[in-house]
C-alpha cells in the first residue's frame, strides 16, 4: 500500500460519470481513456492503494501529459478538485531527480530573487510608488517571467492603475513550483510574496491569481481585469481608421480556479469589437511549463486554437496570463499570420479617443 500520496477525502469524491471527458484537452486528442480525468483518478487511486507501483510507466506517462488546465472542474457535478490532486500527484511522481530538468532549471531561476530584480531593472518593468490609493496597501505583483520577457505588461498595469504601489524586491509567487511537483515549495514562496506585498495583491497573470488565491485567500488577490472592471473605458481601440476586432484567450487557471471571465471580456466590448472564440474557454497548450516538457502535444493543441483564431478575423487576441501570452505569439510569428498577440493591459493603454 501507498497509502499516502493523495488526500483521501479529495481522492473519494470522483463518481466517474464521465462528464469531464468532453472538457479534457489529452482526451480529445487521444481518445484514451487513461488520457482524461476519469482515467487519471483511475490511475491514482491505483496508485494508492498500491494496485500500481509507484515506478509504473503509464503512471510517469499520464502525470506528465495532462496539462493541469483544470477544465474538468467546473464541468464535475461532485466537486472534484482534480488540480490539486495533479499536484499531490506530481509531488509523488516528480520527486528528487525525476522532476524533468526544465522545470527544475526554470524553479530555481525564479527562486534567486536578485535576478528576477535585476532582469525587471535591465527590461524595465513598472517601478514607483502609489498615487493616492483608494484601498491601502493595494501593490501591482510583478511576475517572475513577464518583469523579463514582458515588461511593457507591467508598466501597461501601472498606467491604467497608478494608485498601486510596485515593489521592485519582491519574489516569486510559487505557482511554478506547486505545478511541478513541489506544493511546499509553492506554498513557501506565495507567504514569502503575502509578507513583502501586504494587503491586496493585483496580479496581471491568472495562473499566479490563482495559485496566490489557493494559500493567500481570495480576499487578498486581484487579477487585473477585477481590479479595472467598474472603471468606464471612455475611449475605443482602434486599426486602420475603424473599431479593432479583438478576441480572449481564456487563462485556465482563472477562469476554471477562480471562476473569472466575464471581467476581461466586459472591458473588451466597452474598447472593441469584441468576437468569441469557440474554443476561448479551452487550453492553448501553453500550461505553465507544458509548452517546454511536451513541445509535441503544445503545438498540436496550439495549432488548432489557432485555425480558430485565423478564420474569425481578428486584429488582436488578447490574453491575460504572460505564458499564453508566449505561446500565442510563438504561434502567430511561426505562421507569419497578421493577427498580433497582446495583454489584456496592453490593450487597455492603446485606446484612443473616437
Amino acid at each position: 500500500m501507498t497509502g499516502d500520496v493523495f488526500d483521501p477525502e479529495q481522492l473519494s469524491r470522483c463518481i466517474s460519470c464521465g462528464f469531464c471527458l468532453p472538457a479534457c484537452p489529452t482526451y480529445a486528442m487521444t481518445g484514451d481513456e487513461a488520457s482524461s480525468p476519469r482515467g487519471r483518478i483511475t490511475l491514482m487511486r491505483a496508485l494508492q492503494d498500491g494496485t500500481l507501483p509507484p515506478d509504473d510507466d503509464t503512471l510517469a506517462e499520464q502525470a506528465s501529459f495532462c496539462l493541469g488546465c483544470r477544465a474538468c472542474e467546473p464541468v464535475c457535478p461532485a466537486g472534484v478538485e482534480y488540480g490539486s490532486l495533479l499536484e499531490q500527484w506530481r509531488v509523488h511522481q516528480w520527486r528528487g531527480w525525476r522532476r524533468p530538468l526544465a522545470a527544475r532549471a526554470l524553479m530555481l531561476f525564479v527562486e534567486q530573487r536578485w535576478l528576477l530584480r535585476l532582469s525587471g531593472l535591465v527590461r524595465r518593468a513598472a517601478r514607483g510608488r502609489a498615487a493616492i490609493a483608494p484601498e491601502p496597501g493595494a501593490q501591482l505583483m510583478l511576475g517572475c517571467v513577464e518583469r523579463g520577457l514582458y515588461p511593457a505588461v507591467s508598466r501597461a498595469a501601472h498606467a491604467l492603475a497608478p494608485e498601486l504601489a510596485v515593489p521592485t524586491a519582491q519574489g516569486c509567487c510559487g505557482a511554478l513550483h506547486a505545478h511541478n511537483g513541489d506544493l511546499a515549495g509553492g506554498e513557501r514562496l506565495a507567504e514569502r510574496l503575502g509578507a513583502d506585498l501586504p494587503g491586496t495583491i493585483v496580479t496581471t497573470s491568472g495562473g499566479c491569481a490563482a495559485h496566490l488565491a489557493s494559500v493567500l485567500g481570495r480576499d487578498r488577490v486581484r487579477e487585473l481585469s477585477t481590479w479595472l472592471a467598474d472603471r468606464p473605458a471612455g475611449a475605443e481601440l482602434r486599426v486602420a481608421g475603424r473599431r479593432a476586432r479583438v478576441t480572449l484567450q481564456d487563462s485556465c487557471h482563472l477562469r476554471n480556479g477562480l471562476g473569472v471571465f466575464a471581467e476581461p471580456r466586459t472591458l473588451l466590448r466597452q474598447v472593441a469589437d469584441y468576437v468569441e472564440l469557440p474554443s476561448a474557454a479551452a487550453c492553448c497548450g501553453a500550461a505553465g511549463t507544458y509548452s517546454l516538457l511536451r513541445p509535441k502535444e503544445s503545438r498540436r493543441i496550439l495549432d488548432a486554437k489557432l485555425d480558430e483564431i485565423e478564420a474569425a478575423g481578428v486584429d488582436l487576441v488578447v490574453a491575460v496570463n504572460p505564458g499564453c501570452l508566449r505561446q500565442l505569439r510563438t504561434g502567430l510569428r511561426r505562421r507569419r499570420s497578421t493577427v498580433r498577440a497582446v495583454h489584456l493591459a496592453e490593450v487597455l493603454t492603446r485606446v484612443q479617443s473616437p
